[in-house]
């Protein structure tokens, strides 16, 4: 039996600097992965960037010991990026000031290919028949030394991903999908990171099933605490206090620091030994004058059942359209989400442009950020299927 490969993590500019010479002297893409050490940290930082290309091999960079990736940026900062679920990985990449010219992304191949599994390991299998474990895929990468068994399943994220690439591109240009693929990768690599949300303590699980604006005013002070305590130990907030410990708190009440030591269910690793903290938090949300509102505008669309009362016309326009559209994704062989976004169909069935004609709902498409491919595949057949909403409106319910 073949001996397994040794990989070595490379955390000094001088072994730097001989793998961007090695890298630079390849040939074709560069397959890129990242891991990172999501649920222990409290940021979404590279704890370990993985590079693979073709006449140069595989290696593995240690981000929080070199600091400074710019060169890895200059050996590779000319080639066509290969990616597995590229917009988990392109934030954490441009953190490093590792930007890629242009990407391909192998999950997003397989999906618009219409393939029922995309993971990394069902693709590689499908493409190459390769399996590969993926028992490491959870752990935390900010542990060092890293063991040599997580270096492996690490190095082999990248190991074959030129090679699936390859498949993938034929498969595409078979299915007459290459231009598509081309707009969704690009509009993957620029995509802006969404603004941060105005009152992120708001997504506090459990946060729905406290009453009144005193009590939220608490809940936003406790979530501040643990947000600014996760910061400084650079650990998941979750970690230190779970969500529905932080609720539980507040629906009990306690009435002294003691009477929410005594809480059974207000628990995790900094539960008992950041007390003060906690306690502090919670006087601050009961003495504030500050109290936030229980409900906030928004421009969220109501959920489509509700739209036969509130917006009977965007009703019929939506039932109209939806299925119209799952039927040319059903043609296409690729999931509806794919094609359009049920988002993107509902917000131009709620409020359509005028006239509602092709040219204006493609424009209308076009500026919630559709793609081409998606507005020349769409826009027709939902301008289409609104006339039919209102042909049916104008014909009445069947007499009885």
């Amino acid at each position: 039996m073949a001996e397994a490969a040794q990989y070595t993590v490379i955390d000094t500019a001088e072994g730097l600097a001989a793998a961007c010479a090695a890298l630079a002297a390849g040939s074709g893409p560069v397959a890129v992965d990242v891991e990172r050490a999501s649920g222990f940290r409290y940021s979404q930082r590279a704890y370990l960037v993985q590079v693979n290309r073709r006449d140069a091999g595989v290696f593995l960079f240690d981000p929080p010991a070199l600091k400074d990736l710019s060169p890895l940026q200059a050996a590779i900062g000319d080639v066509e990026w290969v990616l597995h679920a590229a917009s988990q990985d392109l934030p954490s990449l441009r953190e490093l000031d590792l930007l890629p010219p242009e990407i391909f992304d192998t999950e997003l191949a397989a999906r618009l290919l219409g393939w029922e599994r995309v993971g990394l390991a069902a693709v590689v299998e499908a493409t190459i028949g390769v399996v590969l474990k993926k028992e490491h895929s959870a752990a935390d990468w900010s542990t060092r030394p890293l063991p040599q068994a997580w270096l492996e399943y690490a190095a082999l994220d990248v190991e074959h991903l030129i090679d699936v690439r390859d498949e993938l591109v034929l498969a595409l240009e078979e299915a007459g999908k290459s231009e598509f693929a081309a707009q969704e990768f690009e509009a993957t690599r620029i995509r802006e990171q969404k603004p941060p949300r105005t009152d992120p303590w708001r997504r506090l699980s459990g946060l729905h099933t406290l009453r009144g604006r005193r009590n939220l005013a608490i809940a936003r002070q406790l979530w501040l605490a643990r947000e600014e305590y996760a910061m400084q130990q650079d650990v998941s907030p979750g970690r230190l206090v779970p969500d529905r410990a932080l609720v539980a708190a507040i629906a009990a009440a306690p009435a002294s620091k003691s009477e929410l030591a005594s809480l059974k269910d207000f628990n995790g690793r900094a539960s008992r030994s950041q007390l003060d903290r906690w306690w502090n938090a919670i006087v601050a949300g009961r003495e504030s004058a500050d109290l936030p509102q229980e409900r906030v505008p928004s421009d969220t669309l109501p959920p489509p059942r509700a739209w036969v009362d509130r917006n009977p016309e965007a009703d019929a326009r939506l039932k109209q359209a939806r299925p119209a559209v799952e039927e040319r994704a059903e043609q296409l062989h690729m999931p509806t989400e794919n094609l359009l976004t049920p988002e993107m169909l509902r917000r131009v069935a709620w409020a359509p442009p005028a006239p509602a004609d092709a040219l204006s709902i493609g424009e209308a498409l076009r500026g919630l950020g559709a793609r081409e491919w998606q507005i020349e595949q769409t826009a027709q057949l939902i301008a289409d299927a609104f006339v039919r909403s209102v042909q049916a409106g104008d014909e009445g319910p069947e007499p009885a």
